[in-house]
């Protein structure tokens, strides 16, 4: 079966492997895309879509969202993904244009397009996704399935010691998304509840410079693979263009990984909500009450789930605590290989 899924990023190298994994998806038709500052400012994020669009020849509507959180400054994570957002890699010019609407908007309208079958991932700052839920209260039960990355459980942070980047970027709007949700239930029992992969869960999701290559392989790309004794910023050599804009931007952020003494990895946060929204039995979950630390002086932004039910309230999320990364992997090279393919 096809589901129709919208998707909110703020790209980013990670997003725009999210996205691949998705355009690659027979059981995906991706009908909507929200721009969410966060790894970039939003005008860039909104060309790193377009450029992605025109790359795969494909036509989704993008639609460009807030330009600041909630109430705190933008904050964003060139370090991490390069000036850009794409790490080294360049995107194909291009004149497609966004929509006449906002992101806020574009959850709305994909979610009255299809009411009870839209599922929907943010794998940004949630600041999009608070402002629709403004507009439409009622959004948590249009909605068959969302998946957040954002949060750490039980972990250290990758922004604060103990915030996770997109939670941390916009803490107020995680707060109202957590909180709206249970609000458009009223007295009613959720029929579901928002699937929430922390930093705890993602960073089990490990690329690799053998990973890559087996990418390449299956794309029947001939490439040179990476190796931490390359130059830094070489530019991949891959016959496949697909591959090539992959191998450009992982290598920016293998070499970011490298600097943080991680090794030369990189965690696929966002690919894994992409997969984990057509499948939600890749991960195990958890239900419990989550909220946002909003005025702590070292614990802004932190996620803190109330796992022994201290607050006595009712579960507003689904919390991933384990998942099989050679699973994830296997699927994600077997889709995203054969679709570069196809393009090449």
């Amino acid at each position: 079966m096809t589901l129709p899924v919208f998707v909110d990023v703020d790209t980013g190298v990670d997003d725009a492997m999210a996205l691949m994994y998705l355009f690659a998806s027979s059981d995906a038709d991706v009908v909507g895309i929200a721009s969410t500052a966060g790894n970039v400012p939003v005008e860039q994020v909104c060309a790193n879509n377009l450029g992605l669009l025109e790359l795969c020849g494909l036509d989704i509507p993008v639609s460009k969202g807030a330009e600041q959180p909630i109430t705190a400054p933008l904050r964003t994570a060139e370090d991490t993904h390069g000036p850009e957002g794409m790490g080294y890699a360049q995107l194909p010019a291009t004149d497609r244009e966004l929509t006449a609407h906002d992101a806020a908007d574009a959850w709305i309208r994909a979610a009255h397009a299809h009411p009870g079958e839209l599922v929907a991932i943010a794998v940004g700052p949630l600041t999009n996704l608070a402002l629709a839920l403004r507009r439409e209260p009622a959004l948590p039960k249009l909605l068959r399935r969302l998946v957040i990355m954002g949060g750490a459980f039980d972990y250290r942070g990758n922004t604060t010691p103990v915030a996770e980047w997109n939670i941390s970027v916009d803490p107020e709007a995680a707060a109202e998304v957590f909180a709206g949700w249970g609000a458009a239930w009223g007295l009613e029992p959720p029929r579901h509840l928002p699937i929430v992969l922390g930093l705890n869960l993602t960073e089990n999701i490990a690329m690799t410079p053998a990973l890559l290559s087996r990418l390449a392989t299956a794309a029947e790309s001939s490439t040179t693979p990476m190796s931490v004794l390359d130059d830094r910023g070489t530019r991949s050599n891959a016959s496949n263009p697909l591959i090539a804009v992959l191998e450009d931007a992982m290598r920016f952020y293998f070499e970011f990984h490298f600097d943080q003494n991680e090794g030369y990895l990189a965690h696929l946060h966002d690919p894994l909500a992409a997969a984990v929204v057509l499948d939600p039995d890749l991960v195990t979950c958890r239900p419990t009450t989550v909220d946002v630390e909003l005025t702590g002086t070292l614990t802004r932004g932190m996620t803190i789930a109330d796992w022994s039910n201290r607050w006595g309230r009712e579960p507003n999320a689904l919390i991933g605590v384990d998942v099989d990364p050679k699973a994830f992997f296997d699927r994600f090279i077997a889709r995203v290989g054969a679709f570069a393919k196809k393009l090449g």
